[in-house]
């Protein structure tokens, strides 16, 4: 069985990237959307992504950007991958030139096939729970609703901690597993311990 990649999303301190990194960590995410308790400014964005050592990947988090506000990150930010969580149509997540994932907000009636249909340039569908607002709720969903089969291409996220994590890989079997308001203490402030218990729950069940 494949290992687990692991995302830690909504990062804005650099004892919490230090954390995530020395956990295990895959990949580390940023919010470039102002609205977001988790938000970062580009100065702020490019010290953090400093702190990252070879093979630990940089993700920017975007909601309905203009395209003119994402290169102004771009251009300061070394980003690995781009992560859309808007309205956003596969023309305007492709046209920067680097890696992407699109956002699907899980709800009742929605197909994921045929979502996953609209962005065939995609790198991966993150798949989240639908709130009010974009990301972070800290909710799950009905994972029925995941067609079987689907883990390759599969991001999950949605109200995953260190108790549910090991019972959502073992079920799905995502390709990877996203994170933000299950490892922290308070909205854009991780706590490491839970870090670690979450990375430890993900590597249990991959076995």
């Amino acid at each position: 069985m494949p290992r687990t990649r692991i995302k830690i999303c909504g990062l804005t301190r650099p004892e919490d990237v230090r954390a995530a990194v020395d956990a295990g960590a895959d990949a580390i995410g940023f919010v470039f959307y102002p609205p977001s308790p988790r938000a970062v400014g580009i100065e702020q964005a490019a010290e953090l992504v400093a702190l990252l050592p070879p093979f630990v990947s940089s993700v920017g988090l975007f909601v309905n950007a203009a395209a003119a506000d994402v290169e102004a990150v771009l251009a300061r930010v070394p980003l690995q991958l781009l992560q859309f969580h808007g309205d956003e149509a596969q023309a305007e997540c492709a046209r920067f030139g680097r890696a992407w994932i699109k956002a699907a907000r899980m709800r009742p009636g929605v197909d994921l096939v045929e979502f996953s249909a609209s962005y065939p340039g995609a790198s991966g569908i993150l798949v989240d729970a639908f709130v009010d607002g974009y990301g972070g709720g800290g909710k799950t969903f009905d994972w029925s609703l995941i067609p079987p089969g689907f883990g390759g291409r599969l991001v999950l996220s949605g109200g995953l901690d260190a108790d549910n994590v090991g019972d959502a890989v073992r079920r799905l079997r995502p390709w990877a597993v996203d994170v933000s308001s299950g490892v922290e203490s308070e909205k854009g402030i991780k706590d490491a311990a839970k870090i670690a218990a979450f990375i430890a729950g993900v590597r249990h069940a991959d076995g």
